[in-house]
Formats: structure tokens, sequence, C-alpha cells
């Protein structure tokens, strides 16, 4: 080729989850933006020709560019990506771009890009990413790349952190093995990865700690899907970063995934206190024996599982957990079982899920066998594995029941005395944790002030009562209390916004607020200027669509900004709202309408049209942004 190849590589916005915990994100932890970065991306900067100009956007923290001087766009995406991801392809592709698509979905899934995209990326990327990289510069670039091979981690090389804002995530990212030796019939990670571990050198991960070193990262998350995997491989690991630690003064503090049996090592747990790991996630799924050896989860089967989580607790490791409902063994009362196990377990971050058949899995193709799968439902990945949904017929429930349960669990557990017992059942435990804060003095302030303000008090008197009754006699549990309390508020927050059901009184008061823009908006919609539709979906939401069409004044978008602000205040309602037109200074006014809705941004979706993408600009990582090119009217 005769210029320097340009490459934008694009992390798609996730939907809100329990994962965003958007609320502590947003609202409560300092200069933060996302939980965690896109490391793929990094790394796959890292295996391009160094003559390349590589640069990084991910969607969660910054928008994207909407005329990106690039030649190639590549677009990573997991499952709960897909439906963002499909939009950045059209978009980029219908302006001339070269895209190339890759992560989690495309390698379960690559048929799935078939005449979306110009090239897939299917599998790990160490070997065949350099092999489009090569095709593209000789202009013969292939519609799909499969590895088919085995990876060797040692080939893997250290990401480009310098192409990451690392200061806008609460947590950075590193990896240490691929691979896990269980057979979780519902798990798609022995799919992609296999079941005999693979892992880098010691020396690979002190390099990339050394790079951490340098941007100042204090929260490190190995997001190896199980770290004990191979346990010897886990021990070598272990005994370098606690040395490493003891070197640079316990500059970091790490978290992972593991599996549960790991409580049954009291040496192994030894080493990730000594290195310093204050947190680990376990995919516990679930407290019924039968459930688990229906699902082949038989790590979980070698000693009690409440005890299992106290020895945890015992080493100052706090513990966050997967849960999953939906099995064939499983009934109504399973919900009850949960709720009694995770209040007994203390575990606060505890994300349960309805069982999702996830492609490719022994799961999903025994259901499919069955003829169970629900052929409309969405059968991608989901990773975040909260939604109010599943794919498939459950045996022994009634489907809208099970719904009806699942719901009712989250709110039990996220009630005020729901969050301090489990607070107080966890400290029973946890007499010296290992988690002592990251943040400096200033900060550490500023997020206790915030949860004080923004969270305890905000609660009223009840909640109050019960943050206090929570704090334990020992102040050095406090960290741990706080961010307990921050997690709860946040998942508290997603599921008033996400899992609520419109109630009569509510209904009565959205038609009064729709109403009552729709006489603000009486001469914009009449002369054309404007134009306003409700549709009630079902029972449990609500949809508005508002078309601004142009010459409209300053003091229309003061009184739709304050209107508009009361209905989603006070409703579940969902807005759409499309730009056809904006004639000089609306522009401006565009941009403060937007900023006044920013606090109900995960309900409001912008379709802009294409004539103004010069002058209008629109935070994508803040509202959905969708690029219509076609005029069509509401």
């Amino acid at each position: 080729m005769n210029h320097r190849v340009r490459l934008l590589l694009v992390n798609p916005r996730f939907p809100e989850s329990f994962w965003s915990f958007r609320w502590a994100v947003e609202e409560i932890l300092p200069g933060k933006r996302a939980i965690n970065p896109p490391l793929g991306l990094a790394t796959l900067a890292a295996l391009c020709p160094p003559e390349w100009d590589v640069s990084i956007v991910d969607e969660n923290i910054a928008s994207i560019p909407l005329a990106p001087e690039a030649d190639i766009i590549g677009i990573c995406g997991m499952g709960v990506q897909v439906p963002r991801q499909r939009e950045l392809i059209e978009f980029y592709r219908a302006r001339g771009h070269f895209v190339v698509v890759g992560g989690s979905y495309a390698s379960l899934c690559p048929e799935a890009y078939d005449g979306i995209a110009d090239a897939v990326v299917c599998g790990e990327a160490e070997y065949i990413w350099p092999s489009f990289c090569r095709d593209y510069e000789a202009g013969t670039p292939q519609a799909l790349y499969r590895e088919t091979g085995v990876v060797a981690l040692a080939d893997s090389p250290t990401p480009r952190f310098d192409l990451l804002d690392l200061a806008k995530y609460t947590t950075v990212t590193l990896q240490f093995s691929r691979g896990c030796p269980f057979r979780c019939d519902f798990c798609d990670i022995i799919v992609m990865f296999g079941r005999k571990p693979r892992f880098k050198s010691t020396a690979q991960v002190g390099r990339e700690l050394d790079a951490l070193r340098e941007r100042n990262v204090r929260s490190v998350f190995f997001v190896d899907d199980n770290l004990i995997g191979n346990k010897k491989a886990a021990r070598e690991l272990l005994q370098f970063l606690a040395d490493y630690q003891e070197r640079h003064g316990y500059r970091f503090a790490f978290g992972s995934e593991a599996s549960l049996n790991l409580a049954t090592d009291d040496a192994l747990l030894q080493l990730f206190r000594d290195a310093n790991f204050t947190w680990l996630f376990v995919g516990i799924e679930s407290a019924d024996v039968e459930s688990l050896k229906e699902a082949n989860k038989t790590q979980n089967l070698q000693q009690d599982l409440l005890t299992s989580v106290r020895k945890l607790y015992s080493y100052g490791i706090d513990v966050l957990a997967g849960f999953i409902i939906g099995f064939d063994n499983d009934t109504l009362e399973s919900f009850d079982r949960q709720h009694d196990f995770i209040m007994a377990s203390g575990i606060q971050a505890a994300m349960v899920g309805l069982l999702t058949a996830l492609p490719r899995t022994p799961l999903y193709e025994r259901l499919q066998r069955e003829g169970r799968l629900i052929g409309d439902a969405e059968h991608a990945d989901n990773t975040d594995n909260t939604r109010l949904g599943t794919n498939f017929v459950p045996k022994r429930m009634e489907y809208n029941a099970m719904i009806a349960a699942y719901k009712d669990l989250y709110e039990r557990l996220l009630t005020n005395r729901g969050i301090a017992d489990r607070v107080r059942s966890k400290m029973r435990f946890m007499h010296a944790p290992a988690y002592t804060g990251e943040y400096t003095p200033t900060q550490s302030l500023r997020i206790v002030l915030g949860l004080l303000g923004k969270g305890i008090l905000a609660g009223g008197l009840p909640r109050i009562f019960h943050f206090v009754r929570s704090l334990s006699l020992r102040p050095r549990q406090w960290p741990y209390v706080i961010v307990d309390w921050v997690a709860a508020l946040s998942m508290r927050r997603y599921v008033q916004r996400h899992f609520g059901t419109v109630a009569p009184a509510e209904r009565t008061l959205l038609a009064q607020r729709v109403e009552r823009l729709r006489r603000v908006l009486a001469a914009p919609v009449a002369s054309g200027a404007a134009a306003i539709r409700v549709d009630h979906v079902t029972a449990s939401w609500s949809r508005l669509s508002l078309s601004l069409r142009g010459g409209l004044d300053p003091a229309f978008f003061a009184r739709t900004a304050r209107h508009v602000r009361a209905l989603m205040r006070r409703t579940s309602s969902q807005l759409t709202l499309r730009i056809e037109m904006a004639r000089g200074a609306e522009a401006l006014q565009l941009e403060r309408l937007l900023a006044k809705l920013r606090p109900y941004a995960d309900r409001i979706s912008v379709v802009l049209s294409e004539s103004l993408l010069d002058t209008v600009r629109i935070d994508s990582s803040v509202f959905h942004l969708v690029v219509d090119s076609t005029g069509t009217r509401v």
C-alpha cells in the first residue's frame, strides 16, 4: 500500500445491566465512566504491524467519531453488544470504510455476520489477526479468518495500554490464562477456549504490571474464566505476584474469577491473600445439589457451599457470585432457596440470572433437540445474565410466573434490611479484610460523602437506621461496608429502572404528563415544526417519540426540557428523540436540551438526520445514537 494504514478499533456501548454499576460510576466514584477497559482491543492493537496508525474508542466512555480518518474500522462485541455492533457496522460501511468484526459472539456465531461485515475474525487473534493485516496490505483480505489451532499465550503481546484512557475505569484488566477444565453444560468458555488451560509466563505478567504501574493503576482484574484452572500454574503466578507486590510496596489490589473448590485448598488461599487479592468472583449457580448435578457443576459439590464462601471470607477475600435459576430441576420454590442462601452467605454482588442457552453449548444443543428453544427469543450471549427473560421454555415453571418470581427475588434482596443483613452476615466471618481501599484520602472522603448524601440520607430514616447497624465495631471492616452499600444501591437503582411495572397510578400520571406536554407543543406541532407520539407497548412500559423538525425558538427548548424531565423523572417512560432539522442557534439549544436530559440517558435514544452530522454534537457514550439516512418521519 502507498500510505500508512489507519485502523480505528471500536468497543460498542454495553446496554445497562447490573454489571454496569451505573449509579456508582456516575454519582459516587471520582472521575470514572465505566468498570473495565476493552482488553481485547488493546491486545489486538499490539498485534498490528508497528507502522500502522492505531487508535481505540470505547463507546462506554467516549463518543464514537462520525467521520473518522480511518481505512479500517474494527468492531468487537459480546452477545449483549450485538445490536449496537450491527448499527455501527452498517453506519461505517455506508460511509465507505472497510469493516472487520470480532469478539466473543463473532467467534461463536461467525455466520451471523455474513453479508454484514467485510471480514470476520473468529477465535483467538494472536495468529489470525496478523494474517488479516498482511492480506489487507496486499489488497487481498478474506471474508473469514478462523483460528482452528491452539494459541500459545507465550505469543500474546503486552496490550497497548497507552491507547486506553485508563483513568476513566474503576478496574483495569489483565489475562493470565484461557480455558477451563470443567464441563458446565451452560457455559461457552470451553467451546471457545477448550478444557486445557493455557497461560502466559510470569515474566509476561510482570511486564504488563510494569506498564500499569507506569500509568498509576491501582486496581487490577485478572479476567481469566478460572484463575485456578491449572493449580500448579496458579501457584507459580500467585507466588510471583506476592513477591512483585512486596518489591513494589503492594501497589495493586487484585481480583479475579475462580472456581469454588478453591475453598478446599488452604495453601492456595494463603497465596491469594499474600498477593493481595481482595475479591474473587465465583460461579455458585445454585444452592440445590440436584441442579448443580444437572448442570455438571461438579466442582461445587466438594464441600458445603456456605462453608466454602465463609472460608474465603476468613482469608479476608470478598466474594462476588453468579447464580442461575431455570434448570430443569428448579421450581418457583428455588427462588426462595436462592434468597435464603444469598442472605446467609452475605454476598452483596449476587448476580442472579435466569438460565440462558448459549449457542454451541451442550445446553443449547439439548434444548434444541427437545424443541424447547423459543424461536423469536434472543439467543446471543446474555453476558450480564440479568435480563427479564430467557430463550427456552422452562420445564417445571410457567414462564410468566418465573419472571415475576425473579423480580420479587431482587426486590427482597435489595431492601434496606436485606442489604444491611448481608453486610452483617459477611462481617461475622471476615475478621481481617484484605481490602483497605485504592483511592487517595481525598478521593475516599468524596466517595463516603457521596454515598451518605446521595445514597443513605436520600433513603430516609429507614435506610439511615440500617446503614448504621451494618457498621461493624471494627473500623478495619468499614471499607468493605462502604463498597457493599455502593454496590447494592447501584443494583437497586437498576432494578427500579428496569424491573418495575407501570402501576395504574403511574399510567394515570403518564397520561397527565403527556397531555401537558401535548399542550405545550401544540403550536409547534400544528405548524409542522415538531411531532409527538406515545406508544403503550405493554403493561410494563411506555414509549414517547418526539420529532424536532426545525424552526424552533429557545422558549420551546426550555419548556420541552422542563416537561420531558418531569415525565422521565416521575414515570418509567422511554424517549426516542428524532432530530430532523437544526438551523443556526438551534444546534446549541439542542445540546442544552440533551444536557438537561442526561440523568435519564439510559432511557433515551437520539435519532439524528444524516444531514446534521456536522451540525449537532451527540455524545454516543451517554445517549443511544442512531444516524438516520432515510429521512423517515415519526
